[in-house]
């Protein structure tokens, strides 16, 4: 424990730890903040003034009445009152509308249109009929439609792929509805986590790849080497301490930008169901709340995972630089693979690597609201799943073979 101790102590006491931390911090603070100055709506009232609402704080009084519960009578009655709008000022589309019409008379109610296009697409074609064709009674109906929606919704993205129907299916059966709603919260807010989460994971592979090649460069390891704990029981404490720094860190920012963004969003938006922000057939039974604790448990295991990687990395390399550029191209790797290969390719290959959960693109929260699923045969699994299990086989993987890389290192 003495020695774990002060092998901490070694690594906080380096001026770029120091700087990399504090930015972590910082950024934790100004990630959470960023996203509650993006909501604005700018119009000209009958009177012929300039109105502008600024802040997230605008959109829960605007509406308040649709707080809640949506059930299918308030889906039903917002299709209503939109369709009235539009037929009476004679047009098809929301966009045509004259200006300030959609934010006095549409936007109070707006969240609660959203998904029903989606789920009314065409079962067979995928095609989605706008708000004008759908009839409003057929909106009492709107949870059923959703349950028919997923089935032809994975007939088309897993058509080859029986296992992965029936999975996303179970999986949709189990979402609960009616769906929650509480105004005030977008998307931006759980993009931002995954920024964070990505600034995070840079930053600890930049702390955690010199831990072994520094005492090779130096001959510090030469001396270690002699002691009576200086091989196995050494590299073991070195590593724990990497990844001791690397999940403290990771926690404390996590929090911060939890506890300040639902602060200043208000906590009652955690309650919003998921399927409400993203899409209306989304698989996880979750809320916000919950999908921002799915997102952060992915993201310590997935930053596990990679420093792990990057200590054996460090274990390996003689050069520092070349440590660190090794670990760096891994973490922008897994985003190279998802846009340069095809899908049917790419989703079997990112989930397999360390950094797979940190880019925005291969993130849990995106891979949480797509429909992919890692097909090998017969055998399907969600990709959030896959991609939680290859971490919990490569933490202690990489953990073993940094051990076993530096008690066998030789100039």
């Amino acid at each position: 424990m003495r020695l774990f101790r002060l092998e901490i102590k070694r690594v906080l006491k380096t001026r770029v730890t120091w700087i990399l931390l504090l930015t972590s911090l910082f950024l934790a603070f100004l990630l959470a903040y960023l996203p509650t100055t993006f909501p604005s709506i700018k119009y000209t009232d009958s009177a012929g003034n300039v109105v502008e609402l600024k802040g997230a704080g605008y959109e829960k009084k605007i509406q308040a009445d649709i707080a809640g519960t949506v059930t299918p009578e308030k889906i039903r009655q917002a299709l209503v009152d939109y369709q009235a709008c539009l037929t009476k000022y004679g047009v098809e589309n929301s966009y045509d509308l004259p200006d300030g019409v959609y934010e006095t008379e549409i936007f109070p109610y707006a969240p609660l249109l959203h998904g029903i296009r989606e789920v009314f697409a065409d079962p067979n074609t995928g095609v989605a009929p706008t708000l004008m064709e759908i009839d409003p009674e057929a909106l009492d109906d709107f949870y059923e439609k959703c349950d028919e929606r997923i089935v032809s919704l994975m007939k088309q993205e897993q058509k080859e792929h029986e296992g992965a129907q029936k999975k996303a299916v179970a999986m949709y059966e189990e979402v609960e509805k009616p769906f929650q709603f509480f105004p005030g919260y977008s998307s931006d807010p759980m993009d931002y986590q995954i920024i964070l989460s990505f600034f995070l994971l840079l930053f600890c592979t930049v702390i955690a790849a010199p831990i072994f090649t520094s005492d090779y460069q130096t001959g510090a390891d030469d001396i270690q080497r002699c002691t009576k704990y200086g091989r196995a029981k050494f590299a073991l404490t070195k590593i724990l301490s990497a990844l001791f720094i690397s999940g403290i860190s990771f926690c404390v920012c996590a929090l911060i930008y939890l506890l300040v963004s639902n602060s200043l969003f208000g906590w009652e938006c955690t309650r919003t169901s998921m399927q409400m922000i993203y899409s209306a057939v989304n698989l996880p039974n979750m809320n916000i709340g919950q999908l921002q604790r799915f997102v952060a448990l992915g993201g310590l295991l997935c930053l596990t995972a990679t420093v792990s990687f990057t200590l054996f990395l460090s274990s390996r390399f003689q050069n520092m630089v070349a440590a660190l550029s090794v670990s760096l191209f891994f973490c922008i790797l897994p985003i190279i693979i998802y846009m340069a290969f095809p899908p049917e390719i790419g989703n079997l290959i990112f989930p397999l690597l360390p950094a797979s959960g940190a880019g925005l693109q291969t993130s849990f929260l995106y891979t949480a609201t797509e429909f992919d699923f890692w097909n090998i045969g017969a055998f399907s699994a969600w990709l959030p799943h896959v991609m939680l299990g290859v971490y919990c086989v490569e933490i202690p993987l990489f953990i073993l073979l940094a051990v076993s890389s530096y008690a066998r290192h030789t100039n």
